[in-house]
């Protein structure tokens, strides 16, 4: 059996994916992740290491996880490859029948979206190719020579050159969309066609379906009608009705051009009936390429049109002392989309704009209080806490802020049993169990926070913060600064319960270092 899986099924999940992000029964987040990439690959900036898509992977990229941002209606967009106008290039055509075995002209692609049947102006305006200049002597098209700048609603040429082009304007990218989705790869469609005052100019001028725009001579016949003659009002018949067509004859008695002059409506195939347009056809009959426009007309239904089978998504990353859920002084080397994220302990939607994905601790000094201020954390380094006897809680280091405690951490399945590449380490140091860090240690365990790295021990503040008021900022020198996260005892859980809702997407990445004047510009391109 035969089958394929036809674009508008790609194109429809596309639209599916955005429209989902506006909706309140969906919550949408990009996620930062990864602090240690070198220990799964050790070239990885050179070359990152392809993502793999199974449950286990899945819940590494929960535990390896830093922090989460809301996405929103505006951070995302349907987008199309970007065919930048050049001169001299021979572009595709639009046509309704590209294929496998009827490629486009001049590339060869066997689909229209795969094509370069549309162009992005240097104004950021967007057209469609409807005639590249084929004829009987360019089969493969012309070279373009004019640069559309244009704005009329209906199909023109761009210049003076007689290139043969013949170009439909759809649309201007907004300043905004340029700054924020254009890429060196796609170009952003406008968020909802036909609404606003431009684009509905455009699409109420398509509002008949099936009228024809172009007419593609494949043969100009040999002694056809009267030399230097030109016919009016020859039919395009076929299951349309109305279209009317105006063909001039040189004075070699052959097809010099045909022209649309009356699109019509209704047409999903036609032909031009020369006999019934008192063409007299001669020893060789001319031959004629009817090109059907999409659904709708040029113009209607630019997602469909133009093939928006592609998502942009992009969000800033940047730093915040109200909320400091995304750490410093320490890089990310990976990213993602999350579909439903839940609350940490509890089943109810996440829906703040930042969330953090790490652990934290609230420290203070033993011999002193404030000598939490002169310790050290290397970032990806091990700390440890005996939570009871001959039982060891063990993190990596994500950052540490000696100006208020709060050292950030991590736990995944390296630290007890397992390798990076998820195969089975037979002699982990701490054992096999995952013990969480406690500010209420059973018998035999202790306070004390020790680090590889660190020059001294600190304990768990475990008066900061309670069940019913729990701690999420500090005053220091009469000035108080958010924490980011709710601590109990001097213990903060992830703000996002993990393994909740469904990592869509993942990207691995050179890693990024994250220093405190930064900010990161996160775009994901989901392909459907």
């Amino acid at each position: 059996m035969a089958a394929i899986k036809k674009d508008k099924l790609r194109i429809t999940n596309a639209k599916q994916f955005v429209a989902g992000i506006t909706t309140s029964t969906n919550s949408y987040y990009t996620f930062i992740g990864l602090l240690n990439p070198t220990a799964y690959k050790s070239d990885w900036d050179q070359s990152p290491q392809i993502p793999k898509d199974n449950f286990s992977e899945e819940n590494d990229y929960w535990d390896t996880m830093i922090a989460l941002k809301k996405i929103k209606a505006d951070d995302v967009r349907l987008v199309v490859k970007k065919n930048i106008w050049s001169s001299g290039t021979i572009y595709d055509m639009y046509r309704h029948d590209i294929s496998v075995s009827n490629t486009a002209k001049p590339s060869g692609a066997t689909s229209l979206y795969t094509s370069n049947y549309y162009v992005l102006n240097s104004n950021y305006d967007v057209y469609i190719c409807l005639n590249n200049g084929t004829n009987p002597e360019y089969p493969l098209g012309r070279p373009s020579l004019d640069e559309p700048f244009f704005k009329d609603l209906e199909p023109a040429t761009a210049g003076t050159s007689g290139d043969g082009y013949i170009w439909k304007y759809l649309f201007t990218i907004k300043p905004s969309d340029i700054i924020k989705f254009d890429s060196g790869y796609y170009i952003p469609l406008p968020k909802e066609w036909g609404i606003d005052p431009q684009t509905s100019l455009v699409k109420n001028n398509a509002i008949t379906s099936g009228q024809i725009k172009t007419v593609i001579i494949r043969n100009r016949g040999i002694s056809v009608g009267t030399p230097n003659s030109t016919y009016s009002n020859v039919p395009i018949k076929g299951d349309g009705s109305g279209a009317l067509a105006t063909i001039v004859v040189n004075n070699d008695s052959k097809v010099d051009s045909i022209t649309v002059s009356i699109g019509g409506d209704n047409y999903t195939y036609g032909s031009v009936d020369l006999s019934a347009g008192g063409v007299p056809l001669g020893s060789t009959r001319p031959e004629f390429d009817v090109i059907i426009p999409p659904s709708g007309g040029h113009g209607y239904d630019i997602y469909n049109e133009l093939g928006s089978y592609r998502v942009m998504v992009q969000n800033i990353i940047e730093n915040d002392s109200d909320n400091p859920d995304f750490i410093q002084q320490n890089e990310f080397a990976r990213v993602g989309i999350v579909q439903n994220p839940q609350r940490f302990n509890s089943n109810t939607l996440m829906t703040d704009d930042k969330v953090s994905a790490l652990y934290a601790l609230k420290l203070v000094g033993i011999t002193s209080v404030n000598d939490y201020k002169n310790a050290t954390f290397i970032q990806d380094s091990l700390i440890t806490q005996t939570v009871g006897t001959g039982v060891t809680a063990v993190g990596r280091v994500a950052s540490y802020d000696s100006y208020t405690g709060v050292l950030k951490y991590w736990q995944d399945r390296t630290l007890v049993g397992f390798n990076t590449n998820g195969t089975r380490n037979n002699n982990p140091t701490y054992g096999f169990n995952m013990n969480r860090f406690s500010s209420t240690p059973s018998a035999g365990g202790t306070l004390i926070i020790s680090g590889e790295s660190n020059n001294l021990n600190l304990n768990i503040d475990s008066s900061f913060g309670t069940e019913t008021n729990p701690g999420i900022t500090t005053v220091i020198n009469n000035r108080t600064y958010q924490l980011g996260q709710s601590f109990v005892g001097g213990v903060s859980q992830p703000e996002v319960k993990k393994y909740s809702g469904n990592i869509v997407t993942v990207d691995n990445r050179p890693s990024v270092y994250r220093s405190p004047n930064q900010k990161e510009y996160i775009k994901i391109n989901i392909q459907f």
